[in-house]
């Protein structure tokens, strides 16, 4: 299988078939396998009986026990996608399945392992939709370091490996991106095209601000801090010691001299403050076993390689044999 279309739905079942029609005139014509995952996630529409009844040799329909929400949804999708390529979009026709050959285009032939849509001419309401929409990509961009216009549009294009690597728990497919970006992918981002909703209604709304930033907490201290944790705790638990030890000595200086420090304020934070950083520090010692146990227990190695390339001659001989006069690796070895 060359192509798998991965579409996640909750209560579209009119939205169903115009996709279909619309992806299969999309890709009919092009000269490789691809296969339609439908995954419904708790529907209670009809959808499921709808996809369930269509013959369609190409369609392959994956119904949750219930509601478990996008991320897992999507993850459901990729783990039953057969495809060598795997394409996401949502169920709402907002997306546009001719824009897929276009992006497939550019992960076969230019190197790229994930292409993301930008939805340049969004049709979605400007205060409720497109102005949070903004906001959200200007904070994602600038502490995530994963540089996007969009990174809320979910027609996406990967390489299968890249796409079964990420773990897209609780409701992290808004940081698809960034999640790749830890797996070592390159990415990039085309113009996409952006339909208005026809049928049904938005499951989006302001109510996922909080969820949005709360996730991005968690996208930072994978970014940056998972495999050195104790990097992030510990310096924040000495900084806390060391202020608070300070304001314990200022005050010991304070009782030897004759004055009575006991129902200060002052105390009791200084007190505070070295008990937290002690606290900090624990955290910081247990984490950092937790993150050698994550890797260890399932000979998971910290890095990526993309490539590794020997010359004809090197790699029937490999590995190599130290001669007398000679300590180093064979010439010719290149490692990426």
């Amino acid at each position: 299988m060359h192509l798998s279309v991965v579409v996640t739905i909750l209560n579209e079942v009119e939205n169903i078939q115009p996709l279909i029609d619309r992806t299969h005139a999309a890709l009919g014509e092009c000269d490789f396998d691809y296969e339609i995952v439908y995954v419904d996630d708790g529907s209670t529409d009809g959808s499921v009986e709808l996809l369930k009844s269509l013959a369609d040799p190409r369609l392959v329909v994956v119904e949750l026990r219930k509601n478990y929400g996008q991320s897992l949804a999507l993850m459901a999708g990729i783990d039953t996608a057969r495809g060598r390529y795997i394409a996401t979009m949502d169920g709402d026709l907002q997306n546009d399945p001719a824009d897929i050959p276009a992006m497939l285009a550019l992960v076969e032939h230019d190197d790229w392992d994930l292409v993301v849509g930008e939805r340049v001419n969004r049709q979605d309401g400007a205060l409720l939709r497109r102005f949070p929409s903004r906001i959200a990509n200007w904070i994602i961009r600038n502490l995530s370091g994963v540089h996007l216009r969009d990174y809320g549009c979910a027609l996406k294009v990967f390489r299968a490996e890249i796409a079964h690597d990420i773990g897209i728990y609780g409701e992290l497919h808004r940081f698809i991106s960034v999640l790749a970006s830890l797996e070592g992918a390159r990415i990039t981002q085309i113009p996409v095209r952006h339909h208005a909703r026809q049928f049904g209604k938005s499951k989006y709304g302001l109510g996922r601000t909080f969820k949005v930033v709360s996730d991005l907490l968690l996208m930072l201290f994978l970014k940056k801090y998972l495999q050195r944790p104790m990097h992030l705790f510990a310096q924040a638990g000495l900084a806390l010691f060391t202020v608070g030890a300070l304001i314990n000595a200022y005050l010991l200086v304070l009782k030897i001299m004759g004055q009575d420090i006991w129902g200060k304020p002052l105390l009791i934070l200084g007190a505070l403050l070295v008990l937290a950083g002690i606290q900090l520090i624990t955290v910081g010692i247990i984490v950092e076993v937790l993150m050698r146990t994550y890797y260890e227990s399932q000979n998971k190695r910290p890095y990526k390689i993309r490539e590794i390339r020997r010359t004809e001659e090197e790699a029937l001989s490999w590995p190599p044999v130290e001669h007398a006069d000679s300590r180093s690796r064979p010439a010719g070895r290149r490692e990426d």
